[in-house]
């Protein structure tokens, strides 16, 4: 099982980008499905999470600016980010807390590679 992130890069203050992170392998379905980011200097934190039945959270800090949303189909999750922000610049990783494989056991705390977001004028 893989999962692939995409879509960072460099945005202007007020800019927009959206994050994908599409997860590979013989999976039947999966559970919960988050963002998280880590800023240089700075611990790994939750930015926003969806359920499989579309529950989303996110940290104060992302609020109405963010959307987090999946495609269950595609076992994808995505992240809007719209009104960007300076302290917004992290790596992004997309994580998973459990993974239904196809005939097989559950695999959990499945990690993407991370992908750059960088906010600066």
């Amino acid at each position: 099982v893989q999962l692939q992130a995409s879509g960072g890069g460099l945005a202007q203050p007020g800019g927009s980008l959206r994050l994908s992170c599409a997860a590979s392998g013989r999976i039947f379905s999966i559970n919960y499905m988050a963002w998280y980011r880590q800023a240089p200097g700075k611990q790994r934190e939750l930015v926003a999470g969806i359920s499989r039945s579309h529950t989303t959270n996110y940290t104060d800090s992302v609020k109405g600016r963010f959307t987090i949303s999946r495609d269950n189909t595609k076992k994808t999750v995505y992240l809007q980010m719209n009104s960007l922000k300076p302290e917004d610049t992290a790596v992004y990783y997309c994580n998973t807390d459990r993974i239904y494989l196809v005939g097989g056991n559950p695999i959990y705390d499945n990690w993407g590679q991370g992908t750059q977001v960088t906010v600066s004028s």
